[in-house]
């Protein structure tokens, strides 16, 4: 079933979605800059896909405001390279065990995902930090709840192996 959005649908969709979209930019990216380059691109992306679109519904929106974020992340990320002078100096310096914790913990993180599949990341994303549950998860990613279910499990296995049981 192809669609082709009007103007006026786009701007009707733009107007309803575009604040829901903005928010989880917004609450992934931490920058409204960067937030609000990350929801042009989201709407640019759906209407350049526009005949591939049954319906536009919020968990569309969603989920890929979600995906556009991640991979805005993971480019910084690749262009930028990390930071081991930073770290080490934060690291260093007199924080508490808390901010301590926080910086190691995204550091496993980063390492856990570099090499997997982006919907892993996603997943992760929705289930444990969005506190989705497995059936709203399966649901937005489009997969099974078993499917689902069992990328966790070895997203789980996964972490262990990369940090020796610290995960």
């Amino acid at each position: 079933m192809k669609t082709s959005f009007t103007n006026k649908d786009f701007s009707e969709l733009y107007q309803k979605y575009g604040p829901m979209v903005l928010r989880r930019c917004r609450a992934i990216l931490k920058d409204e800059e960067k937030a609000l380059d990350a929801m042009q691109d989201v709407f640019l992306r759906l209407f350049e896909k526009q005949d591939k679109i049954k319906n536009a519904c919020a968990s569309l929106f969603y989920v890929a405001a979600t995906r556009v974020c991640l991979n805005k992340i993971k480019a910084d990320k690749l262009r930028s390279g990390p930071d081991f002078e930073t770290i080490s100096k934060i690291m260093a310096d007199d924080f508490s065990d808390i901010e301590r914790e926080k910086i190691e913990a995204a550091a496993i993180i980063e390492k856990i995902f570099e090499r997997r599949d982006r919907k892993d990341s996603l997943i992760a994303t929705l289930h444990f930090v969005d506190g989705f549950t497995l059936e709203e998860t399966a649901e937005q990613i489009g997969m099974s709840v078993s499917g689902v279910r069992k990328r966790i499990r070895e997203l789980q296995k996964y972490s262990l192996e990369i940090t020796g049981g610290l995960a």
